[in-house]
């Protein structure tokens, strides 16, 4: 004798495979990010930095730890030691692929607008290593700033 599985039981066995493809529900919208900085091929401590995208913005010292909150647009990161150096970097964030993919199979894409809206689909690379440029000192400004003029 052949059972028919009630409409119940088959929803509480398809709800983990419907809802696991869509991040907005599954993944968290906050993302730790280990970053270091490096200047002349040497890490370099006590840097501090600002880091922001559309959705807010974050202060870190580094090398540390941040939580973002993840979004579709770039996170731009923005670094200075008094004295040492400057850093500007702006990281792209990328679709999640799993998510992706859960979200066009049983979906059919539309988990995946709801992603873009949210940004829950995307993140960025959990290492990241900001490249600094040394500070120029006073003299070397001066001396590539100097005006040659021939009236004086």
């Amino acid at each position: 004798m052949s059972r028919l599985i009630s409409p119940i039981s088959a929803l509480v066995f398809a709800a983990p495979l419907v809802l696991g493809g869509c991040a907005t529900l599954s993944d968290s919208p906050q993302q730790q990010l280990e970053l270091h900085a490096v200047l002349d091929y040497k890490e370099v401590g006590g840097v501090g930095c600002v880091l922001g995208n559309d959705m807010g913005r974050w202060f870190v010292v580094l090398p540390g730890r941040v939580t973002v909150t993840r979004s579709t647009k770039p996170l731009v990161i923005s670094c200075k030691k008094d004295g040492m150096g400057l850093a500007q970097e702006t990281i792209g964030s990328r679709a999640d692929t799993s998510s992706l993919m859960g979200n066009v199979v049983i979906s059919a894409g539309l988990g995946h607008l709801v992603d873009r809206h949210s940004g829950a689909g995307f993140s960025y690379p959990a290492n990241m290593t900001v490249l600094m440029e040394p500070v120029k000192s006073r003299a070397d400004l001066a001396a590539t700033q100097r005006v040659e003029s021939p009236m004086f």
